[in-house]
């Protein structure tokens, strides 16, 4: 299975920079960075932060794909 993200998507609709939403969810541009390339899963805690900061639900922000 592959975690995938409409981090990016989500963050233009909001008008929101990586290192705004960084500074929202207490932690650094890179870390948005490299959860928006899919090179890190975050913690289901800061998922849950970044869902209330975008204003959407974790299952909008994280899509769980089967991989075949």
């Amino acid at each position: 299975m592959k975690l995938k993200n409409t981090l990016k998507v989500q963050r233009a609709k909001k008008n929101v920079t990586q290192q705004q939403l960084a500074d929202i969810v207490c932690v650094t541009r890179k870390t948005i960075n490299t959860i928006e390339n899919g090179r890190f899963v975050p913690s289901t805690a800061l998922a849950l932060k970044l869902a209330h900061a975008l204003d959407v639900t974790v299952e909008e922000l994280f899509i769980l794909e089967e991989a075949y």
